[in-house]
């Protein structure tokens, strides 16, 4: 693709208006760990929210969402769709808990909800863990994907995108260790607006290229016949379960176990990752519920349908391509309109470098705040700390880079820590709501679903990108992980009394299962909201997916189906509504 003069120019703007923020933010990041990893606990809702968002929205997504649909159709969207579940229960049951703990990281929640040796244990090996192997592959997928559309777009072999990507990177850790949170959550916001703008722009261009929706639905009709599918398999929003790629097996662990029994970055069960650091820095409990709702009705009722448009285009345009998750790319540079290409490749950067901004600030916390800080050097100054956090940025660039060079699929690397992260998901959830739950709860189901998991693809043969063997990985992983996890935990003794009295003070979690500390603490109110919480949990699983079907439909021209789905999701709504402003918090508006 040829960029002229201007396209150079536009791209020069955007990101001499990074630099801008990062410059603006500085003197405030530099104030403590608090302020460089937090924003000072005082960032508004739509602001956090929209950080999540823009974070998920990567230079990978676009093109893992087209190698998606172009395989599998529509429907094989459910691999990500199905997590909504789990976004629903961190918006309901676990924002305002995260928010209460005062925590820096969800690591340090370890020292909280613990006590002794194996607390700190398992906050620096999940420091460690999650903030360097794990980390950094998340980092190499998005890279991966920027390396991609660099080769195709410039036209240079994969070294030479690398070179261009570590550049940007460069960039990236300079903005994220200069400004800290704040000027990573302001150019978050300024990326969100160009990305999505260019992702609909990009979509109306790719659906005029086949001729419109009707000519676009006419030639996946031709294309499914000429795959020997069902006619309508590449639109239906339900994948046939007697597919090969997703049979009624792979199908019912996605939406019965998947959602709640893995960790996911982004999805994970009761929240954490970069969306809790997001429920941390926001003004108080309200906002980190009206953040992390806003950021899943957007990341999942809002945002696909330009993503799964263009995928849908490519399977037309370029049947056979090698590499299915390029057909994004292609369909960029064979229809979008000469003018609009300075701004699609910003939006572009803007995508890679609000997810690796994220990504790098998160981890570089993991790091400081939960191992060098906690074990290293636990006095040293809050400028030593910040001048450790920039280091560490750095660091994980490095290390993200070499990933980076080796990993050849995004997908692939998105189920392999679906299948590596098995299993703990139930440890996750109920540590808030059960008081029997220790330390070693979480760190044997951590270890066992690592060894079952590498053993059931190394031993067995079993691999993660086959669907029956996927399921198969998740059914045994999550059954033994299980097990494992619950005869530890009633096999070793429960948390100190002061450490759980503690907990249930500070936290306030629903009394039912904690009756025996309860009765330690008469003074605190007990809370019983389940009922409630569990009923916005469900009305909001319903109006994230009543929209995103209902969209899907009006775009596809079935209006009456649309307008139905819509209708479902504005009751459902309306009911969460209801609630939040029985509770006072609805008037949230700031």
């Amino acid at each position: 693709m040829k960029l002229t003069f201007v396209d150079w120019a536009v791209v020069a703007v955007y990101f001499l208006f990074n630099l801008a923020v990062g410059f603006y933010y500085k003197n405030r990041a530099r104030e403590s760990t608090s302020e460089f990893f937090l924003g000072g606990r005082n960032i508004p809702w739509w602001l956090a929210g929209t950080s999540m968002v823009a974070t998920t929205f990567a230079a990978d997504t676009p093109l893992a969402v087209t190698g998606m649909v172009v395989r599998n159709g529509v429907a094989g969207n459910w691999l990500w769709w199905n997590f909504v579940a789990s976004g629903m229960l961190t918006v309901f049951l676990y924002a305002r808990l995260w928010r209460r703990s005062g925590v820096m990281t969800d690591v340090e929640f370890a020292e909280i909800r613990y006590a002794g040796k194996p607390a700190a244990f398992l906050r620096g090996f999940r420091a460690i863990y999650l903030g360097v192997p794990i980390n950094c592959i998340i980092l190499g997928w998005v890279n991966l994907a920027m390396v991609k559309i660099l080769m195709l777009i410039l036209g240079i072999g994969k070294v030479e995108a690398l070179a261009v990507v570590l550049g940007m990177i460069a960039l990236t850790s300079f903005i994220s260790t200069l400004a800290g949170l704040w000027g990573v959550l302001v150019t978050d916001l300024f990326q969100f607006v160009i990305k999505m703008s260019m992702v609909i722009v990009l979509a109306v261009a790719a659906v005029g290229a086949v001729g419109g929706i009707d000519a676009m639905k006419a030639k996946l009709s031709l294309l499914d016949a000429a795959r020997g599918a069902p006619p309508g398999s590449m639109l239906s929003f339900v994948p046939d379960l007697n597919s090969a790629w997703m049979p009624m097996i792979t199908f019912l662990v996605y939406i019965s176990m998947n959602w709640w029994a893995t960790w996911y970055p982004g999805s994970e069960p009761g929240g954490g990752g970069f969306v809790a650091q997001r429920m941390f820095c926001a003004k108080d409990e309200r906002h980190s519920l009206l953040a992390t709702l806003w950021f899943n009705i957007a990341h999942y009722a809002i945002r696909p349908w330009p993503w799964i448009l263009v995928g849908l285009v490519s399977a037309i345009l370029y049947p056979g391509l090698p590499d299915p998750e390029t057909g994004y790319i292609k369909v960029m540079i064979d229809h979008l309109p000469p003018s609009l290409r300075g701004l699609m490749v910003a939006a572009f950067a803007a995508a890679f470098m609000s997810t690796i901004g994220t990504q790098l600030n998160w981890g570089a916390s993991y790091l400081v705040n939960d191992f060098y800080r906690r074990f290293l050097r636990p006095a040293e100054s809050e400028k030593h700390y910040v001048a450790a956090s920039q280091w560490a940025t750095v660091a994980l660039t490095v290390v993200s880079a070499v990933i980076t060079f080796y990993m050849d699929s995004i997908t692939g690397a998105w189920k392999l820590l679906i299948v590596t992260g098995a299993g703990t998901g139930t440890v996750l959830i109920l540590r808030w709501f059960w008081w029997r739950i220790n330390a070693w709860s979480e760190v044997s189901a951590m270890a066992a679903a690592f060894v079952v998991s590498v053993t059931l693809q190394t031993a067995f043969g079993l691999s993660s990108d086959d669907p029956v063997g996927f399921a198969k990985i998740m059914l045994v992983t999550v059954g033994i992980t299980t097990v494992v996890w619950l005869a530890v935990t009633f096999l070793t003794k429960p948390e100190p009394d002061a450490t759980l009295v503690s907990f249930y003070r500070r936290v306030r979690p629903a009394a039912a299962f904690w009756k025996p500390v309860a009765n330690l603490a008469p003074d605190v109110p007990p809370a019983r909201d389940g009922i409630y919480n569990l009923l916005d949990w469900l009305c909001g699983c319903i109006l994230i997916y009543g929209a995103l079907f209902g969209v899907g439909k009006i775009v596809l021209k079935e209006i009456p189906a649309g307008l139905l789905f819509l209708s479902v999701a504005a009751v459902a709504g309306f009911v969460i509504y209801k609630d939040l402003s029985r509770r006072g918090w609805s008037t949230v508006i700031e």
